[in-house]
């Protein structure tokens, strides 16, 4: 990933990383964060508060993010992410992350049964929100699923290989591994992410 070229850096964090200084993510240069929230219709991570609450105490700009389930209802799975997340907790628009779990890779769900889900679950978080959600997936998922009916969404792509420039992305998660001081949780990496545009870009477009 070129520094030069995308300066401005973000992670991603769940309750996989425990306890988080969120000073100390400060310190080395992290200026956005995307806080796991919610799962399908009912699970809630369990350090989503304390991260929006202590996050809160920083200038990093802070999101949070649901993760897609393809076996419940949209509507449900809104009103879990809404539950947990108040409209002035978060900083940047609201995230779906819509990727393969389980046994989805091997037994890809059917495209308009995926839609019939995803697009209540959108509409829901931006009706409440009031800013259309930022969609994460994968390149497979992407194409899949995102490119033709939901490419109007922001996106935020994940890819470790190489830098996604063949689309247009808000967000890129460059690695999986990142290791950065200040957290210690059972998972000893975090994952890293860019910003497309400059600081004077970021800091207009999420003030």
């Amino acid at each position: 990933m070129n520094r030069s070229k995308y300066s401005v850096l973000g992670v991603d964090v769940s309750n996989y990383q425990g306890l988080i200084d969120w000073d100390k993510l400060e310190e080395q240069n992290i200026s956005f964060a995307f806080i796991k929230a919610t799962e399908g219709s009912g699970h809630v991570d369990e350090s989503v508060r304390r991260n929006l609450e202590r996050a809160s105490e920083t200038g990093i700009k802070k999101s949070a993010y649901h993760f897609f389930s393809f076996d419940s209802a949209g509507e449900t799975q809104a009103a879990n992410y809404i539950s947990v997340v108040g409209a002035d907790e978060i900083d940047m628009p609201p995230v779906v992350d819509i990727e393969y779990y389980a046994d989805k890779k091997h037994n890809k769900p059917d495209r308009k049964d995926a839609e019939k889900i995803l697009r209540p679950l959108l509409e829901n978080l931006e009706e409440y929100y009031g800013v259309k959600p930022i969609i994460y997936t994968t390149f497979p998922v992407y194409l899949r699923y995102v490119r033709e009916n939901f490419s109007d969404y922001p996106l935020w792509i994940r890819n470790v290989n190489f830098e996604p420039d063949l689309i247009e992305w808000k967000f890129w998660q460059y690695c999986d591994k990142g290791e950065l001081d200040g957290y210690n949780g059972e998972e000893k990496y975090i994952a890293l992410n860019v910003y497309n545009g400059t600081m004077e870009q970021f800091l207009a477009e999420f003030p």
